[in-house]
């Protein structure tokens, strides 16, 4: 269980979140709103790649704020630009990187970077340039050196933004189809249809908070008021 209690942030003197208040224990959970209404800093918050102005957020218990390492190996994040995310010259190199804490011997590591690449469409790509990718195989990429530390959640912020219509579906197949809880930031509404729970964020608060279908049709009214007639 993710527990986001009283949780305000600013930057500098602009405040982009201001007393959320959440449990999140489905398996699928959307974010969406406008640009600039806080969704990215709340999904950053989730596995503490930003702390909290005032409030905490726990996973199972551990705070954020103290406890990064331990909470990051719980949740794991997923950039929109995965170039943001690859960190080593190839393919498997980069899968391998993400395990270097793991106290697996090399033949591990080997075997788990070989399944998990098979898995994602990239086995063949091991000695590949990462950063050579198209930019679906980079999201491909960027999503199996996360999952291959077998993540409980997986955080994702807009993870289709930079694929085209082929690779958005690709991607958005992969993670429905996940073991892992998935909290996903996106603009595209298609990928949340049928989805457990969608909440809407604007100007920093959450303003509507339910299933795929209700939240959606709220955004949408949300975002087509003050629209000319």
């Amino acid at each position: 269980m993710i527990q986001v209690e009283g949780v305000s942030h600013r930057y500098g003197a602009r405040e982009v979140l201001s007393d959320i208040n959440l449990s999140l224990v489905e398996d699928r959970i959307g974010v969406i709103g406008a640009n600039g209404s806080g969704k990215s800093t709340l999904a950053r918050l989730l596995n503490g790649l930003v702390v909290p102005l005032t409030g905490r957020v726990l996973v199972e218990g551990m705070d954020t704020a103290h406890d990064g390492a331990g909470v990051r190996r719980k949740v794991a994040f997923v950039f929109s630009d995965p170039d943001a995310q690859i960190v080593m010259p190839t393919v498997a190199e980069d899968v391998a990187f993400s395990l270097r804490r793991r106290g697996l011997d090399k033949e591990e590591v080997s075997d788990r970077v070989s399944e998990i690449l098979g898995r994602y469409g990239l086995g063949d790509y091991g000695d590949h340039p990462a950063h050579l990718l198209s930019s679906g195989q980079k999201q491909l990429l960027a999503l199996a050196a996360v999952l291959v530390t077998e993540p409980e959640v997986l955080v994702c912020d807009e993870p289709t933004t930079l694929l085209d219509l082929r690779n958005s579906r690709r991607v958005a197949a992969l993670l429905e189809g996940l073991a892992q809880r998935v909290v996903l930031v996106t603009h595209d509404l298609e990928l949340l249809r049928g989805w457990q729970r969608v909440l809407v964020i604007d100007a920093g608060r959450v303003v509507a908070d339910g299933p795929a279908e209700q939240s959606i049709r709220l955004y949408e009214a949300l975002m087509g008021a003050g629209q000319p007639s």
